[in-house]
């Protein structure tokens, strides 16, 4: 499916009138700087009729689960209309041609938008209910000996307001009427995931001993032929079945390229070079899937981290309970050296928590108990490091007690393994283009062999001679390794980036990473600690400290800027006991500053830049030598203003990241010739902060679209990544050639959002993801150089006598070569 798709989808909006809410103008904003959307754009509602937003896109470049994740990030949701499914631990998968046969037939499927199916046992698919139901999605994989052995996922409506858990989509997507008793034999055969490895030896031996029979005994030549013709059998089996589901797709695979040499040779009566031919390309299949899954094994364990079990508090009495069974609120109980059964808080207890199985820190991290656990219920996203803690970690020596925020299917470790099965289904730039030439190349191939037919009306020699040859070009140029060696390099990459604590979402975003030259990089929270303080406070003429501070932090308290968090806490510290007026009616001026009410006068707070236009009275000469002063000594300012009166400016400094240097140093190193910083701040401040983190280009004074507008400009000059939080800065990300977020355990935003997220809050994994992606590159690059050089060198060699034997093994060989290249990745070290 290659063709650019339309949907017009309907929005329903949280409390939200029309379609010029601002999580839509976001949302559209954030698909049409993205590749593979061609336009996305909001059809304004008409009459009855709903606003709608309209997508133009590649479903191979941006899958409509993505759309899906963006507009739940963005704050809108799809509706009801079109579905998403993910199946893990299919049984039926077992290589890449059989998982691409698979895909192929779902989007023939009535009501199938998008389809893909992994060799590791994945499928995706995104349907329309109007046309086609689950049970009629699972009917067709049945009828295609495809099944999912264990209910691991599920169909999820794209409705988020009203998605039911997980646990209750599970009840509905059992085996049902096929259920595991049923269908074993489905499951890969009577010896289960291993059938096609032992049918394959099985092969092998009956082969051997024809041969042994035909050398080494008198025996009539019926008895070897019955062996030959059973190694026939039992060679071709699997072979003939996706051979045969290819034919119905009016299409020509490898599988249908061996069967004909296969029965050429018999056609010769070269059964033993047929069965030899059989056996051979069985066995390298069932091999490259015995490898395929060790990649997959190391997707698995992501899901086995978390324990089955969990000691709660209830009422008043520690009680065991599954994992499945904790609600949010519940009161776990940790002991030492333990795992984490469930995402939350400490309430009680202080110990140091391994987070590596999730973030991939290296260091336990100290957690310590909430002041308030009721305050920080109500804003557990927004709680620090120390307090929070993730399913799937391990505990240190102290024993803790933590407030369950999330259930069991949205822990932050249950979204990540969702999330990477769902990366294994998006082909990376280089499958797609192997794709389109395997489909050229094949039928070229067949071309190619029907000349070779009638060779002998041009050199002199029988047709039995000829038809040899062309058989044996027919198993050379079959290009098995081609098809193999992408996939099972971004799928042992995509592994082993999850195991050291970064998501890559897909192949395309795996290489992309590895093509960077340029880096942007948001400046708060990304280069610096997001965690400013305040510096300086300079009352106006008139005014006094506790005024000024009392006003800014009764307003700021209602914002969750980090700004403004930094002056309601410091500012309360340096108030004491002060008295604070009541603030309310928050306005967001993004990018700006915030207006509320305060003794029913308006208060705003802001850049000096705010001040002078939108109808808001200038500054008077005071506050702007004040804040000129300020910026020379690097620090961010806001000036508050209470009615038309000037209280004053505060000054705030953030600290640099103390990993930000050593990073941009050993990013340079990797190659990264060209590195930008971007900021709302002032140009000073940002030029301030750069120049101690060690990057010399700095852009400031950028509102949120400006930063778009900068994304766009360094992006038409190479390929640049931006990395940011994941919030603030989505629509920059969306903008760049591959969008990174940082600190994206735990927060939905940041993981639905980027195409790469370091779910540490820790600058220093950037150099990991960024080597490993380019490992990546260069292992599929040898294993293009391996599949395509065996084609090249084979296809000559058997024009000139090469016979099927040898040609066959080589082409296994190399088929098994790229796999095993392809798995060094898991073994990726800095």
């Amino acid at each position: 499916m290659t063709e650019t798709v339309r949907l017009d989808i309907e929005l329903l909006l949280p409390e939200v009138p029309d379609e010029a809410d601002r999580c839509i103008e976001r949302l559209s904003g954030e698909l049409q700087g993205r590749p593979g959307v061609e336009k996305a754009h909001v059809v304004a509602a008409q009459g009855d009729a709903p606003a709608q937003l309209c997508i133009h896109y590649d479903p191979d470049i941006v899958p409509l689960e993505r759309v899906r994740q963006l507009a739940r990030s963005a704050g809108a949701a799809l509706t009801e209309q079109y579905q998403h499914l993910l199946w893990t631990d299919v049984e039926g998968l077992g290589h890449t041609r059989r998982a691409r046969t698979v895909s192929d037939r779902l989007r023939q499927l009535p009501g199938i938008v998008e389809a893909e199916a992994s060799a590791a046992g994945v499928i995706r698919a995104e349907f329309r209910t109007s046309d086609i139901s689950l049970d009629q999605i699972r009917q067709a994989l049945a009828d295609m000996g495809v099944y999912q052995k264990k209910t691991v996922g599920a169909a999820e409506p794209m409705l988020a307001k009203q998605r039911h858990s997980e646990k209750d989509d599970h009840s509905g997507h059992d085996h049902g009427e096929h259920g595991e008793g049923d269908h074993g034999h489905a499951h890969g055969g009577i010896f289960g995931a291993n059938t096609e490895l032992y049918v394959a030896l099985l092969c092998g031996v009956v082969l051997g001993i024809g041969f042994a029979i035909e050398k080494l005994t008198a025996l009539p030549d019926w008895v070897p032929l019955g062996f030959y013709i059973a190694a026939y059998g039992l060679g071709g089996w699997f072979t003939l079945r996706e051979a045969i589901e290819n034919l119905k797709l009016k299409r020509f695979e490898i599988d249908t390229l061996m069967l004909v040499a296969a029965a050429g040779a018999a056609a010769l009566s070269a059964w033993a070079e047929g069965a030899l031919l059989l056996f051979l390309f069985s066995f390298g299949h069932a091999l490259e899937h015995y490898a395929m899954g060790r990649a997959k094994r190391a997707i698995e364990a992501l899901a086995e981290l978390a324990p089955q079990s969990a000691l709660v508090r209830r009422d008043g009495e520690p009680r065991e309970v599954p994992v499945e069974e904790l609600l949010v609120g519940d009161i776990v109980i940790v002991k030492p050296n333990e795992r984490l059964p469930a995402d939350g808080f400490v309430i009680l207890g202080r110990s140091s928590v391994d987070q590596a199985p999730v973030t991939g820190e290296s260091v336990p991290v100290d957690k310590e108990p909430v002041v308030d656990a009721k305050e920080a219920a109500l804003r557990a996203d927004a709680l620090e490091a120390k307090h929070r803690v993730f399913a799937g970690t391990i505990n240190g020596e102290g024993a803790i007690e933590i407030a369950v925020t999330r259930l069991s299917t949205d822990t932050t470790l249950a979204k990540v393994v969702k999330m990477v099965n769902e990366a294994e289904t998006q082909k990376s730039p280089t499958q797609r283009f192997t794709d389109k030439f395997e489909r050229i190349f094949v039928p070229s191939v067949l071309g190619l062999v029907f000349l070779l037919l009638f060779a002998g009306f041009v050199v002199d020699e029988p047709f039995r001679d000829s038809f040899y040859r062309a058989m044996a070009v027919l198993v050379a140029a079959s290009p098995c390794a081609l098809a193999i060696a992408t996939p099972s390099a971004v799928l042992s990459g995509v592994a082993r980036a999850a195991r050291g604590g970064v998501l890559v979402k897909g192949g395309g975003p795996l290489e992309n990473l590895g093509s960077l030259t340029a880096l942007a990089f948001d400046k708060t929270g990304t280069l610096t600690e997001g965690r400013p303080r305040i510096t300086d406070v300079v009352p106006a003429t008139g005014a006094t400290d506790t005024e000024l501070l009392a006003v800014a932090v009764a307003v700021e308290s209602l914002s969750d800027h980090p700004l403004a968090a930094a002056i309601a806490r410091d500012g309360r510290e340096m108030l004491k006991d002060a008295p604070l007026p009541a603030a309310a009616d928050l306005k967001n001026l993004i990018g700006r500053g915030v207006q509320a009410q305060v003794d029913g006068e308006t208060v705003s707070i802001g850049k000096a830049e705010m001040f002078g236009t939108d109808g808001i009275a200038p500054l008077s000469p005071e506050m702007a030598d004040a804040i000129e002063r300020l910026r020379e000594n690097g620090r961010t300012t806001m000036i508050v203003r209470k009615g038309s009166r000037d209280l004053g400016a505060i000054g705030l400094m953030d600290t640099p990241r103390a990993a930000a240097r050593e990073t941009i140093s050993r990013l340079r190193e990797l190659g990264i010739g060209r590195m930008i910083m971007i900021s709302g701040d002032h140009q000073r401040v940002a030029e301030s902060i750069a120049a101690e983190v060690g990057i010399s280009e700095a852009w400031g004074d950028l509102m949120p679209e400006q930063k778009v507008d900068a994304i766009k400009k360094l992006r038409a000059e190479m390929p640049v990544a931006m990395v940011g939080d994941g919030v603030n800065d989505a629509p920059a990300m969306a903008s760049a050639t591959v969008g990174i977020a940082m600190g994206a355990a735990g927060s939905d935003v940041a993981l639905e959002t980027a195409d790469v997220a370091l779910m540490a809050d820790d600058l220093a994994h950037l150099p990991f993801a960024i080597g490993l992606s380019r490992r990546t590159r260069s292992i599929i690059r040898q294993n293009m150089v391996v599949s395509l050089g065996v084609v090249v060198v084979l296809v000559p060699a058997t024009i000139f006598g090469l016979g099927i034997g040898p040609a066959v093994a080589a082409h296994e060989g190399s088929t098994l070569v790229v796999v095993a290249n392809a798995l060094r990745l898991l073994a990726y070290r800095e």
